[in-house]
């Protein structure tokens, strides 16, 4: 069985990339042959890459119709059994949603606009092509499945879109639960805590995640700053904007219990150091993070619009994401580290029913289903 699977380029970082490396290394012990199409992938593996990179044209319609245009062409040249795209390619036989609904996005960012901006949005000609796409694209009727990362994007689709429910496989992205544990916290929790002068007894909170408009950093400091007067933040990742956020933290009275680590290579050591996850996100399909922090068995705070905001019952909390006092009642409730293990020992209970391996055969029977 030929299967290709299409995305633009690698990302070491990128939670698409992550699902794809995910589901390689599993099908690597099965008979199906896998093709990696892109404009350019260099992430070390053995599989079979196919280079499409047409000319990106100027801006970022001509950038995604020139790209969908080439792969509609290579594959009427190619014979796959499967084509799974994780780019809105109409034509392709299974659509990976793991940037959620367009429109949807579009919807929750509304809420944060002035009136301008949101007359500028209603009239971008790439928010309108990309909104025309997904539909183009989920109402082909070549389209034989959709993989939802999470029940909400099912449901999202589902509402939006003329398409038959049955085609809707919800597939979680899941996890190591070798890699991330509850180990970490004793491996590094100490080390980690004391270089940035942390003690023992204060309730620290992680939050990973580039893109701080979106991921809803504004709302995690409020919440430290209003919720707790010993709380700490550790922030992972980055964002052009950075300084705007290191002076509202200033501004509350908090920079000092707010620590900026940048971007990690290796976030695991900062898990270790955390007791909850704090991560009210404008609107995400279902972060990797959140699968990870479950599985290092920390507490959970996240926002509706999170996909992984369904799997947070007896192990957090979930609020609005602009409900900025709501998010430091959470952290207010969890101020206290006994409470945090105890809910991360949910976490990981649930984790371990998520694991990567559960992903691919999940992955196996849609592929057989379909062949």
């Amino acid at each position: 069985m030929k299967l290709a699977i299409v995305r633009q380029k690698y990302r070491s970082d990128g939670g698409a990339e992550r699902f794809i490396s995910g589901a390689l290394a599993g099908l690597a012990a099965t008979d199906l042959s896998t093709t990696i199409i892109a404009r350019e992938w260099n992430d070390g593996g053995q599989h079979q890459v196919l280079i499409c990179n047409p000319p990106k044209g100027i801006g970022r319609v001509n950038r995604e119709r020139n790209f969908s245009a080439a792969i509609q062409k290579l594959l009427s040249e190619h014979d796959f059994d499967l084509v799974q795209s994780h780019e809105r390619v109409t034509g392709c036989s299974i659509y990976r949603a793991g940037d959620g609904v367009h429109a949807e996005w579009l919807t929750q960012r509304r809420r944060t606009l002035s009136p301008l901006k949101r007359l500028l949005q209603s009239i971008s000609p790439y928010h309108r092509f990309v909104c025309e796409n997904e539909r183009e694209m989920f109402e082909d009727s070549r389209l034989q499945a959709v993989i939802c990362n999470s029940a909400m994007v099912r449901q999202e689709i589902a509402q939006r879109f003329d398409i038959d429910a049955k085609k809707l496989h919800l597939i979680y992205n899941g996890v190591d639960t070798d890699v991330f544990t509850p180990e970490l916290r004793v491996l590094h929790r100490d080390k980690q805590r004391t270089a940035l002068g942390i003690c023992e007894q204060d309730t620290v909170a992680i939050y990973v995640g580039s893109g701080f408009e979106r991921k809803g950093l504004k709302g995690a400091i409020y919440a430290i700053a209003k919720g707790s007067s010993t709380a700490r933040l550790l922030v992972i990742g980055t964002d052009k904007k950075t300084k705007h956020y290191q002076r509202y933290a200033q501004q509350l009275g908090v920079a000092e219990r707010i620590h900026w680590l940048g971007v990690q290579q290796d976030v695991k050591p900062w898990y270790g150091a955390a007791d909850l996850l704090l991560f009210p996100t404008l609107y995400d399909p279902f972060p990797n993070v959140v699968f990870e922090a479950m599985a290092c068995g920390l507490a959970i705070v996240t926002s509706r619009k999170c996909g992984g905001a369904e799997l947070t019952d007896n192990n957090g909390i979930v609020c609005d994401a602009l409900d900025y006092d709501a998010l430091a009642a959470a952290i207010g409730s969890l101020d206290d580290t006994e409470k945090c293990r105890q809910l991360g020992i949910a976490s990981r209970e649930k984790a371990e029913t998520m694991k990567q391996q559960d992903m691919v055969k999940k992955l196996m029977n849609l592929y057989q289903q379909l062949i």
